[in-house]
């Protein structure tokens, strides 16, 4: 699950992992079942020489995200004779876009302290930034 913490300011500080933010930056686009997920991330992670994620990881981390109330879902039945499957339909929530907000922040603050030394991480706040849809800062 991703990182909570008590903040001086008595709010819990979300900080996603790399997949929870993956998920989430394609729930921005707009709302897609289990399957479609899936397909655009390996899409985007065969583009960049990135291992493919696995059906196995996704459902349970799609678990805890709703869990968390930084997404929500909706079981879909099949649409009178168009053969379409019963699917469960993945949104985010606002709580979601504040996590994904609140992970770039943080890697920001990461990569302006890692860059205070040296250039360790010089594009980071660059990659968080890709053209997903709006994120709400």
């Amino acid at each position: 699950m991703s990182k909570e913490k008590e903040h001086k300011n008595n709010h819990k500080v979300v900080v996603l992992t790399p997949l929870q933010l993956e998920l989430l930056i394609v729930l921005i686009v707009g709302e897609a079942y289990g399957l479609e997920i899936l397909d655009r991330i390996n899409k985007a992670r065969d583009e960049v020489g990135m291992r493919k994620l696995r059906i196995g990881s996704l459902y349970p981390t799609l678990k805890r995200l709703e869990e968390a109330n930084l997404i929500k879902s909706e079981l879909r039945e099949e649409v009178a004779g168009n053969g379409t499957p019963r699917r469960k339909y993945y949104e985010i929530l606002a709580e979601g876009q504040t996590a994904i907000s609140r992970t770039k922040a943080y890697y920001r603050l990461l990569s302006e302290k890692s860059n205070s030394d040296d250039e360790l991480i010089p594009s980071l706040p660059n990659v968080l930034s890709l053209g997903y849809g709006k994120i709400n800062d």
